[in-house]
């Protein structure tokens, strides 16, 4: 009988034992290692991409926002503030309809086939839209102008980029609207357009909260 009690003892302490040493190796050593590398190798990405203007953070490279008006009485979406370079779409964000204490915008995509007619009725209002918005006196947008970016969303509602298509057909719009010549706009565009990733992967695109930052700098110095 004691000796059934000393082994279910030395059992129970080297598990405990084993407990306590993988717990402060898994769940202190390890990611405090990994951690440190991530802050020492990779300080910008391990941050969080963070965007800063001012000496304050504003955002993600990673993160689309949205550059609207404050929203009016009767309105369910807000307009498009037209003063700053647009993004894509956003029609797969959805809202918290959970823990409603907190005002929180969902990404996610539409999962709308391409033949799902409320999708192509989204295209096509969003087509007409950008060619309106965009068109000024002196520059006409043609509906064959209008890349494809500019009228769907992204898989997660959320993409930071836009093509230089879509950004330059924005241009006479964005300068009109602030009061600067389409030559230095443009050459915002131009200076903030990324090639593919290692020359081959991926498309050539625009950061659009960059290329905003720069254009507000701009407008300040004007």
């Amino acid at each position: 009988m004691n000796n059934s009690v000393s082994n279910t003892a030395r059992l129970l302490g080297a598990g405990l034992r084993a407990l306590l040493v993988l717990t402060l190796v898994t769940g202190v050593i390890y990611p405090l290692v990994v951690t440190g590398i991530a802050q020492g190798l990779f300080n910008d990405k391990a941050n969080g991409s963070e965007i800063k203007a001012n000496g304050k953070v504003v955002g993600s490279s990673l993160i689309g926002q949205a550059y609207n008006l404050p929203l009016k009485k009767g309105e369910e979406t807000p307009a498009p503030d037209l003063k700053w370079f647009q993004g894509r779409p956003q029609n797969g964000l959805g809202t918290n309809s959970v823990n409603t204490q907190y005002k929180l915008i969902l990404s996610g995509a539409t999962n709308r086939s391409g033949d799902n007619e409320e999708l192509i009725q989204w295209v096509k209002d969003a087509k007409a839209a950008v060619v309106k918005d965009n068109s000024t006196p002196d520059y006409k947008v043609k509906p064959s102008e209008v890349p494809a970016d500019a009228v769907t969303s992204s898989g997660s509602g959320l993409d930071p980029a836009i093509s230089p298509q879509y950004a330059d057909i924005q241009v006479h719009r964005v300068s009109e609207k602030n009061g600067l010549p389409v030559a230095q706009v443009q050459k915002l565009v131009d200076e903030h357009t990324e090639g593919r990733t290692l020359g081959f992967m991926g498309e050539p695109r625009v950061n659009v909260l960059e290329l905003n930052i720069a254009l507000q700098d701009l407008v300040a110095k004007s």
